[in-house]
């Protein structure tokens, strides 16, 4: 019979290449997601404990006017949900940083405020959707067909911090929800920035469960 000491060597020495594996890839570092060909969104919370509820959509719901474009309208064909990793802003400060950073204007099409720079829930349109021009949000590697023909939405907050408002969330599922009937979107389009390349975005706490509840 093996003794505890014996057992515990062996068991260590059977650990190590896996625990050296973890090291190299940076197994829990927070790099996010990489999927280079992916097919369906991993909808499962990061937020730990997270479980999915049964879904509440309301019965009805009614669409502001200028969320439907008033001219030709581009064959969008994917959703990419973001956050702005700062604790304020709106789509017109949004628009002034990327613009000092060389970029033509605002990066997303939509931004939603949490009620410091925007209001709580409120939905802005960036001039991208009206002209409805392609994004500058998700650059991946021989992946351009997400800024391309991606919606960019980016919610205002740091959600490696704390969760989105539940009023950003009524709104963010009432503008994919618009996307999806309107644009024929499949849900396995439907992604975090951070399941499209190595990023956090939108942050640990975006509850993708409580997304997917509500479409």
């Amino acid at each position: 019979m093996i003794n505890r000491r014996d057992f515990l060597k062996r068991l260590l020495s059977a650990a190590a290449p896996v625990v050296a594996s973890c090291i190299a890839i940076g197994c829990g570092a927070g790099q996010g997601l990489l999927l280079r060909d992916p097919y369906k969104p991993i909808f499962g919370s990061r937020v730990a404990g997270g479980v999915a509820q049964a879904p509440v959509r309301p019965a009805s719901w009614q669409i502001p006017a200028d969320w439907r474009p008033s001219g030709a309208e581009r064959p969008w064909r994917f959703i990419v949900v973001h956050h702005s990793a700062t604790t304020w802003g709106s789509a017109d400060e949004f628009d002034r940083i990327h613009r000092a950073r060389g970029w033509d204007e605002l990066g997303y099409h939509f931004v939603i405020g949490n009620g410091s720079g925007a209001g709580d829930g409120e939905v802005q349109i960036g001039p991208r959707w009206f002209k409805q021009k392609h994004g500058a949000h998700c650059k991946v590697a021989d992946h351009p067909e997400y800024n391309d023909i991606g919606v960019g939405i980016c919610l205002v907050g740091n959600f490696n911090d704390s969760r989105p408002t539940e009023a950003q969330m009524r709104a963010l599922a009432s503008l994919v929800r618009f996307l999806m009937e309107r644009y024929r979107i499949p849900r396995s389009h439907i992604y975090g920035h951070g399941q499209l390349k190595a990023t956090d975005c939108p942050g640990r706490y975006f509850d993708y469960v409580d997304l997917w509840r509500r479409l």
